[in-house]
């Protein structure tokens, strides 16, 4: 997620400041430890606004739903009262909703993947602090061991220490993971997007075919009415 690549960058800029003004290891751990506790709070509000995107788009998805058996009921209203016209303008509203129905559902499903990812990215950075706040002392004292000095080449290894710059790698391959994932549902909704530039070609014949079924149910309705009617 785009988090998880603004950590990369800005743990880059933070600890290369750093190690260009030869600052002491422990320092770097620190500024990184500092700039992932501040990348965790950043992450856990995008979860959030991902889980409320999601249950809007549900929301959106009941509601359409809602009104398309409105629209319906109605439909069959104005045609027990004769009023053809309307009753075929309902229907179509009723079809429209079910349309918008069907693609917020889509949506959700879309967003409750990306729900699942964001959480997933969160529970990896959460354990990626604990780690290192675990093995900061022990990483600063590797450091200074096998580092007498302070100039830029002994600090540079560091990151072969198995410190934070470990942490770096690791986010920058899940963010080429994340990327080309991104990628293929891109390219997913385009391929939708045509589908239903096809599906509309028979838009008006689906109505027409649904109009006709609603009227030969509502006549056959009105029919058993009447001869029961009769007989008695």
């Amino acid at each position: 997620m785009s988090i998880l690549d603004r950590l990369s960058r800005l743990l880059r800029a933070n600890v290369n400041d750093l190690i260009s003004r030869a600052e002491d290891p422990a320092k770097i751990i620190d500024q990184a430890l500092l700039d992932m506790r501040s990348a965790y709070a950043e992450a856990r509000t995008e979860v959030a606004d991902a889980m409320s995107q999601n249950a809007r788009l549900t929301r959106e998805s009941g509601t359409n739903r809602k009104l398309a058996e409105e629209y319906e009921k109605k439909a069959e209203e104005a045609l027990r009262a004769g009023n053809e016209e309307l009753a075929r303008e309902a229907l179509r509203r009723s079809q429209n909703h079910k349309d918008l129905a069907k693609g917020f559902e889509e949506q959700v499903g879309t967003q409750t993947a990306t729900v699942d990812q964001l959480k997933t990215q969160l529970r990896a950075l959460e354990a990626k602090i604990d780690e290192m706040e675990s093995r900061k002392s022990l990483l600063a004292a590797r450091q200074k061991t096998a580092q007498a000095g302070a100039t830029l080449e002994r600090v540079s290894g560091f990151g072969k220490a198995g410190g934070a710059m470990d942490a770096f790698e690791d986010m920058e391959r899940k963010v080429l993971q994340m990327e080309d994932r991104n990628q293929a549902m891109t390219q997913l909704r385009q391929e939708g997007d045509l589908d239903a530039q096809l599906a509309d070609l028979g838009r008006d014949r689906e109505l027409d075919d649904a109009f006709a079924a609603l009227k030969a149910r509502v006549q056959g309705g009105q029919n058993s009415s009447g001869q029961g009617g009769s007989q008695s």
